[in-house]
């Protein structure tokens, strides 16, 4: 029997190919042990842009365009005003053909998501193949897991909701974008680009600039009173705020004039607080840009590029959790990164019924190594985060002094080595 395995991008089908022997290197695909191992290039597969259902002209009358049914082409690139057929993808196409001619089943081994279940879909319809499927399931390519995922293969109609999410999806896209854009380019009279997701988010960030750019601010004032007792130093701030600098010069002269402030309350509180939950991709690209300054694609690129070294698991995941299983492997994990285990470890991050495709993303335990600069840093903030989230949660005693004076009230939170004294500061209302 031969089986074939495709993957979704080259580098991925030969860590496949190692595992289960096809170490012999064709054009397109690796072959071996019964095994043919290709890949899809990415989306090698797409639907038909408007010219393909006799709609090339912009015309008013001709909209909504709903294709029923939608059609299928090879991956187009533009040629000056024209999309022709990209030759790559015509090429490797050609390769996965004759791979499913050959085999006798399929194993589906692109990327286990949304994403890469279409695109192992597309090409299964466009080639009109009927041969047998299962699918390989993983989220981290380490030798163990490949092994794990083929000893553990899905039968293909297992996904089928996934397929149709994502197919879903991509019709929606066409529908709103090709639409959308002809509507506005005719109405407008020029090249207009509208989206689904493109549209709201610049919409977003225009509404975030027009706020920015029209913020008034609007000063005020508040007293601060530096004081001493038995030795400890604190600072405490009025709870009132002064608009007019006048009065709040008068509340000041009547602070000045003594020499102490009524404690009302003095409030002790222990709090615990649970570590940081793992990362998934936004909450990485979030950090990576704060600390670092990285933009989300080149987080996802680097992240992408880690989880294909197979030194992090799969990082397009929307979940901070993992689940009971994989939480059985943390201790070993954590043994490898040289931190102390705490005894017993956190389950903050710990929930099987919040996990969506994948787990958070979490360092596999392979020593890393050539890694460039940015990658290092994604690969460390990873595994930081990793130690974070199995970590006791911290304690922390909060203490909060309330003092009056007359009909002023002023709060503690802090401590301050600063002696006694009045102070007014202005500050901005936003």
């Amino acid at each position: 029997m031969t089986t074939c395995i495709i993957a979704e991008k080259p580098s991925v089908a030969r860590d496949i190919a190692h595992i289960v022997g096809a170490t012999s290197k064709q054009d397109g695909y690796m072959e071996g042990s019964g095994y043919l191992v290709t890949w899809a290039m990415g989306h090698l597969i797409a639907l038909a842009m408007p010219e393909a259902y006799g709609f090339s002209a912009y015309k008013a009358e001709d909209l909504p365009i709903r294709p029923n049914p939608f059609q299928l082409v090879v991956r187009q690139v533009r040629k000056d005003k024209e999309y022709i057929s990209d030759l790559a993808a015509l090429k490797q196409l050609k390769v996965i053909r004759s791979c499913f001619d050959k085999a006798d089943r399929i194993i589906v081994a692109t990327d286990a998501g949304r994403e890469g279940e279409l695109i192992f879909r597309y090409i299964y319809q466009y080639l009109d193949c009927r041969k047998p499927f299962d699918r390989l399931w993983i989220s981290s390519l380490t030798d163990k897991a490949i092994r794990e995922g083929l000893s553990n293969l899905k039968p293909g109609s297992h996904y089928d909701n996934l397929y149709h999410s994502a197919k879903a999806r991509s019709e929606a896209d066409w529908l709103v974008g090709i639409n959308a854009s002809r509507a506005l380019s005719i109405a407008r009279k020029g090249g207009y680009s509208l989206g689904r997701v493109q549209t709201p988010t610049l919409a977003m960030v225009c509404h975030r600039y027009i706020e920015s750019r029209d913020f008034s601010s609007v000063p005020y004032w508040k007293l601060s009173v530096l004081t001493e007792k038995e030795g400890l130093s604190i600072k405490a701030v009025s709870c009132k705020d002064y608009e007019n600098e006048a009065l709040a010069q008068t509340a000041l002269a009547a602070l000045r004039s003594q020499s102490q402030l009524t404690v009302e309350t003095v409030t002790r509180k222990v709090t615990h607080t649970a570590p940081p939950l793992l990362y998934d991709l936004t909450a990485l690209q979030k950090d990576a840009n704060r600390r670092h300054g990285f933009s989300a694609d080149k987080t996802l690129s680097i992240a992408q590029s880690l989880y294909e070294k197979k030194i992090t698991t799969y990082p397009r995941t929307g979940s901070r959790y993992i689940s009971e299983d994989v939480f059985e492997e943390v201790p070993a994990l954590l043994r490898k990164t040289g931190m102390p285990l705490s005894n017993p470890l956190n389950r903050h991050s710990v929930d099987n019924a919040k996990i969506t495709d994948h787990h958070a993303i979490i360092p596999t335990g392979e020593t890393p190594s050539g890694l460039s600069t940015d990658e290092t840093t994604i690969y460390q903030m990873v595994v930081n985060r990793f130690v974070e989230a199995f970590s006791p949660n911290s304690e922390e005693e909060r203490m909060q002094v309330r003092f009056t004076h007359g009909t002023n009230i002023f709060t503690w939170k802090h401590a301050d080595k600063s002696p006694w004294a009045g102070k007014l500061y202005r500050k901005v209302k936003k």
